[in-house]
């Protein structure tokens, strides 16, 4: 791998959060504290049939003002629905996770606001700190997991999808401050401040998955959209799991 860039004070503070790692954050209380609270009938049916907006390949990461940049976690794709006191948690084929991840569930139930739609990544971590989908998929780290929320879709019965992504972002921002563990924001950090491909070296020198570089001004669309660019880590664990499966075919 290229040496990693120097980058200016703009972008350190969010290397700098990066590269901290998760354990802290969820070793500030204990997680027992936030464990099953919501009853299965606070768990009853919501709509899951929401298509969500998803990446496009693309060989290296935009450069310029046009484009902000997130961290590209290797976990499962998460709708994370509220209404009232009511929460429900899919994936992006609408199969339901309301059970598993009791952490997230009462996090979202506890937001202060009648509604929400927020988009986000489940994640479960090593003991390094680095997230990984096995954990999830072997189901033996649920009681931990907790969601790096990217996007807002719906705020108290507004419909945001048409709304510029750093509006959204900013939105989502404020809805967070204060939230439990299992509901953490997914940093960004713009283009203006630094260059994508910074961005994406640092995250392959901490072992992650990659990024995804996102067009400022940009609606939310059901789909694979241009507007949103991921670029994978070649070393991950994510990619490499994903070629072991092309190989086993």
């Amino acid at each position: 791998m290229r040496p990693i860039p120097s980058v200016g004070t703009a972008s350190r503070g969010f290397l700098t959060r990066l590269a901290a790692g998760v354990p802290r954050l969820l070793a500030a209380q204990p997680l027992a504290g936030y464990l099953p609270g919501i009853s299965a009938a606070a768990r009853s049916a919501l709509p899951n049939r929401f298509v969500p907006c998803l990446p496009m390949t693309a060989p290296h990461p935009p450069s310029g003002p046009l484009w902000l940049h997130e961290i590209k976690h290797d976990g499962l794709r998460i709708i994370a629905r509220k209404v009232g006191d009511r929460v429900r948690l899919y994936n992006r084929r609408g199969d339901d996770f309301t059970k598993r991840f009791a952490l997230v569930v009462d996090a979202v139930a506890a937001l202060r606001i009648p509604s929400c739609l927020i988009d986000a990544e489940a994640v479960a971590c090593d003991d390094n700190g680095v997230p990984s989908f096995e954990l999830i998929a072997w189901k033996h780290h649920d009681a931990s997991v907790f969601l790096y929320a990217f996007d807002l879709i719906e705020l108290s019965g507004e419909d945001l999808r048409c709304d510029p992504l750093e509006q959204r972002k900013v939105r989502l921002r404020r809805l967070l401050e204060g939230a439990g563990p299992g509901l953490l924001l997914n940093e960004w950090v713009e283009g203006g401040d630094v260059e994508g491909e910074i961005v994406f070296q640092h995250a392959c020198s901490l072992g992650l998955e990659g990024i995804v570089s996102k067009r400022i001004g940009s609606r939310y669309n059901p789909g694979r959209s241009p507007d949103w660019l991921k670029l994978k880590n070649p070393e991950s664990l994510a990619v490499r799991r994903e070629t072991e499966r092309e190989w086993g075919r």
